[in-house]
């Protein structure tokens, strides 16, 4: 589970058992988590995070979308 970026206590990373699935990035913070498609930006799943904090956690993705795409990239080849 590499970690590629942590922000205001957010860890973003990958599973390395996922390749086989569009790039993605995982998000916790405590026992919540959210998992993000890179493409759309659209939440795959989440569990425990509320609206507002979805909104922001999207935006971050979305301000760092190139460079997660990169390391998911670099990662998985």
């Amino acid at each position: 589970m590499p970690t590629i970026y942590r922000e205001n206590g957010f860890r973003f990373y990958f599973f390395s058992h996922e390749p086989n699935e569009p790039p993605h990035v995982h998000i916790d913070k405590g026992e919540a988590t959210i998992k993000i498609w890179l493409g759309s930006l659209e939440v795959a799943k989440s569990r425990g995070f509320r609206a507002h904090q979805i909104s922001g956690i999207i935006r971050i993705v979305s301000e760092h979308q190139m460079l997660f795409t990169e390391k998911w990239h670099e990662y998985f080849g």
